[in-house]
């Protein structure tokens, strides 16, 4: 039996929140009421969500030795990740991320950067890290070293999950050994040039073979593509308070749902609906539910759907 159910291999960041009345107009000003210091990225949060619901998890990346990096690490402890090969590299800044969240709609606009001594290379990626897993997950950055670790994944028959929001030079060579695509909505049409998104979508599946390509629909759901036939799963209806990582909690809660063995409805459902929970907290995690509280939402919510896409696919 290997040793952890899920691997997750990619980006980790420490957000300063801002929390402000309403955005403020292009060249305004306005005041913020809350600075708040708190962890996140797309994969290191995706392995928060999969500890929360009590699977094996992994995390491999690179910290910084800053307060940041400090904020991070302690947080993915605390979590009951392993963290054996995380590497936290010397006088170098962790990735840091400013989002300013509006109060009165929840929505957050990011500014980050990621400095070049974090960047994760393939000589550093060997096969111990993935091979003791059931999945590995993935993201886009630092593209060469995730291809070789997809690569392995996809040699020794351990599915592989890729979040992607845009495109990175070279990731044509990752995508053949991804089972599931869960980008975001612009990706295939930026991928593809082709402005339908669910033509977009299939073109991408169809041109690398994936088992499932899938696309979040933000504030609409999820829209996934699989056996040739689209699935669709609208959002679920919440007081949302903050958006931000609840794209990296779906990718989590998509893991566990493939680990489970359930159909693609069921996955989407779960993750549209932890990713809504986590809307109902203030940072990347801090709405990170239990599989019991996604169920409860799952059963009683109001869910909002987009009329398009159900009346294209019905």
């Amino acid at each position: 039996m290997p040793d952890f159910d899920v691997v997750g291999i990619g980006l980790n960041a420490t957000d300063t929140l801002l929390i402000v009345p309403h955005f403020p107009s292009y060249a305004g000003k306005g005041p913020f009421t809350q600075e708040i210091l708190s962890p996140g990225g797309q994969v290191a949060s995706a392995m928060v969500t999969c500890a929360q619901l009590g699977l094996r998890t992994k995390y491999v990346g690179t910290v910084g030795d800053d307060l940041r990096g400090q904020v991070q690490m302690e947080s993915l402890l605390t979590s009951g990740i392993n963290l054996e090969h995380v590497q936290q590299r010397k006088n170098c800044p962790n990735q840091s991320a400013y989002i300013v969240i509006d109060q009165s709609t929840g929505e957050r606009t990011v500014l980050w950067q990621r400095p070049e001594c974090l960047r994760l290379h393939p000589d550093e990626i060997i096969p111990e890290m993935i091979v003791t897993s059931r999945l590995l997950h993935i993201d886009g950055h630092d593209t060469p070293a995730m291809e070789k670790a997809a690569r392995i994944a996809h040699g020794n028959g351990i599915p592989v999950t890729v979040d992607v929001d845009t495109i990175y030079k070279g990731f044509e060579r990752v995508l053949p050994y991804v089972d599931y695509l869960i980008a975001s909505s612009e990706f295939p049409i930026q991928w593809t040039h082709q402005s339908d998104p669910l033509k977009a979508l299939e073109i991408i599946q169809e041109e690398f073979s994936i088992r499932c390509a899938a696309m979040t629909l933000g504030a609409h759901g999820a829209l996934a593509r699989i056996d040739g036939k689209f699935h669709y799963s609208p959002a679920f209806v919440v007081n949302c308070i903050d958006t931000t990582g609840a794209g990296d909690v779906f990718h989590g809660a998509f893991c566990y749902g493939v680990l489970a063995g359930w159909e693609i409805g069921q996955i989407l459902d779960f993750s549209n609906a932890m990713a809504a929970l986590n809307c109902t907290a203030i940072g990347a995690r801090g709405g990170v539910a239990s599989l019991e509280r996604a169920r409860n939402l799952m059963a009683r919510a109001e869910r909002r759907e987009m009329a398009e896409i159900r009346s294209r696919i019905a």
